[in-house]
């Protein structure tokens, strides 16, 4: 008979860092206002207005709650948000480079009406970053140049 030992593995964690928001003034009210009236401007666009209706006709209810959390996720560090952006952006076949732009366009100038002009710079910034990793992903190689409309000039 055998004398075995069990390996026991000690773990060390960190504590979670601190969760605050991207800007002082950001609250749950006015990330529901930010999205509420983007996706009311996206779905008036010629172009973003028929790709989110394709992917998203019959929840907007669900899809906005789900949007809220994240936002709420990124801009004030919640951590509502459960999901994988990256393999749902992935799955939409029909989207173009070009449509990030749109997007970005469209986030910038919603954010400054909903937040304010100091408020909306760490949110653009982020929604840049969020932007970039998502055109990465899609449409990306080792050698693309990433376009000159994905960050501000002040960012």
């Amino acid at each position: 008979m055998t004398n075995r030992t069990t390996n026991v593995v000690e773990l060390n964690a960190r504590p979670a860092g601190p969760r605050d928001p991207v800007h002082p003034s950001i609250t749950e009210d006015l990330i529901s206002e930010l999205v509420e009236r983007f996706y009311d401007e996206a779905r008036k666009d010629e172009r973003l207005g028929p790709l989110f209706e394709q992917r998203i006709e019959g929840r907007w209810p669900m899809h906005l709650a789900r949007m809220k959390d994240f936002w709420s996720s990124v801009l004030l560090k919640s951590g509502k948000y459960k999901g994988k952006p990256v393999p749902v952006h992935m799955a939409i076949s029909n989207i173009e480079s070009d449509d990030f732009r749109l997007w970005l366009q469209l986030f910038r100038k919603t954010a400054e009406a909903v937040l304010g002009q100091e408020a909306a710079q760490p949110a653009i910034v982020a929604a840049e970053r969020i932007a970039h990793s998502l055109w990465l992903a899609k449409f990306a190689s080792p050698f693309d140049q990433v376009p000159d409309w994905m960050f501000s000039k002040s960012a």
